[in-house]
């Protein structure tokens, strides 16, 4: 199915399975792979892992309601019809009589560990988990209950108890305070000159220490030097913001963000020329195989995020040019090399200052601001 074409018609499908098989061209009429979708509907503010996606096409009941939106979504279609017949056949079609909650097999197998990232000790018990009796008895030991006689509730805080052993008589302490033991004078003078001394030298070691510094040049702070792409390992710096391309370690979505080039590992980029003055980035992963850097679905969707992937793919764009900007350079802009939204630039979106600011395919800007980049040298 050819990009220009429209996306399927949900309404077609007349039982869960033909509404799964519509899902499956939905997929392919969006040309997206499963890393793209998962990045796409993360960009769009959705959560769709492709391990999701995958066991949802494979079922045979039809998907949960907000799995279903999040993956309409992220391939580019409008959700209203698509819920609309999912609603219907949930109720009369796959699910019982008209009026039925909907039973638990709707939830798809991996929802659960999206469920229970939020079950705390506090969580709401399933069927058959009504407490006994005895229950509501122990609830409040240890938060406020009332001591009973003889349990030592009433005695204060932090107080120990003398023991009276039988025939004692318990003595009272002596009346008025205790007379303090006598200061020898020599101490004191002893620990006043002492005092003296410490005061004095502390006072000679700050005034040298600012002597000192005042005789030092001070060095100031030389901003990074600008460095032109080359071949090799490198460090893609925003130059602005002073921050480095990377992803997060652990997300599966190869989405890449900014974050300080301090800790910029992952994955390490490398830069490949090409023939007609294009260049190919490179992602050195420690988790998956090498990939490269690209815009999905060939940059026909607006704002389409910058991200890694298994190199060679065709729907994606994964050549760039980098143009210099300003006489002298005042930086490069990576421009995505045939993408079907023309004049568009690899972008920091959002706050282009902060650390994980996301990057995007977006309008060239004319000041360039948050478009421009340094090609680090790294080891």
């Amino acid at each position: 199915m050819t990009l220009g074409e429209t996306p399927p018609d949900p309404r077609e499908a007349r039982n869960p399975a033909e509404f799964l098989a519509r899902l499956q061209a939905l997929k392919d009429w969006s040309g997206l792979t499963y890393r793209e979708l998962t990045a796409r509907a993360e960009a769009l503010g959705d959560v769709l892992p492709r391990s999701t996606v995958a066991n949802m096409l494979g079922r045979t009941t039809v998907p949960r309601e907000e799995l279903l939106g999040a993956f309409v979504r992220a391939c580019g279609a409008p959700t209203e019809e698509w819920e609309a017949v999912r609603k219907e056949l949930a109720v009369r079609g796959a699910y019982g009589r008209e009026g039925e909650p909907e039973p638990a097999e709707e939830a798809a197998p991996d929802a659960g560990a999206e469920a229970g990232r939020g079950a705390g000790p506090g969580a709401e018990a399933g069927p058959g988990a009504e407490a006994g009796p005895g229950v509501g008895a122990g609830a409040g030991v240890g938060s406020g209950a009332e001591a009973g006689p003889g349990s030592g509730a009433e005695a204060g805080a932090g107080a120990e108890a003398v023991p009276v052993w039988p025939g004692d008589v318990p003595q009272e302490p002596p009346a008025g305070p205790a007379p303090e033991p006598p200061r020898s004078g020599i101490r004191r003078t002893l620990v006043a000159a002492v005092a003296v001394t410490g005061l004095v030298l502390a006072a000679v070691s700050v005034v040298a220490l600012v002597r000192d510094g005042e005789r030092r040049p001070r060095r100031e702070q030389r901003p990074p030097v600008l460095t032109a792409p080359a071949e090799g390992p490198v460090h893609i710096r925003v130059i602005g913001s002073g921050l480095c391309l990377n992803e997060r370690r652990g997300s599966s979505s190869g989405q890449i963000h900014q974050r300080s080039c301090a800790g910029a590992d992952v994955p390490r980029y490398e830069l490949k020329r090409l023939a007609g003055d294009h260049w190919r980035i490179v992602s050195v992963h420690p988790d998956f195989p090498v990939g490269c850097a690209g815009i999905p679905s060939g940059g026909r969707i607006p704002h389409a995020a910058l991200e890694d992937s298994e190199c060679g793919d065709p729907t994606r764009v994964e050549r760039f040019t980098l143009e210099p900007y300003g006489t002298p350079a005042a930086g490069w802009r990576i421009v995505p090399a045939g993408s079907a939204t023309p004049g568009s630039c690899v972008t920091v979106v959002g706050d282009r200052a902060a650390e994980w600011s996301r990057l995007t395919q977006a309008p060239c800007a004319a000041d360039a601001r948050g478009q421009l980049f340094s090609f680090d040298r790294r080891d």
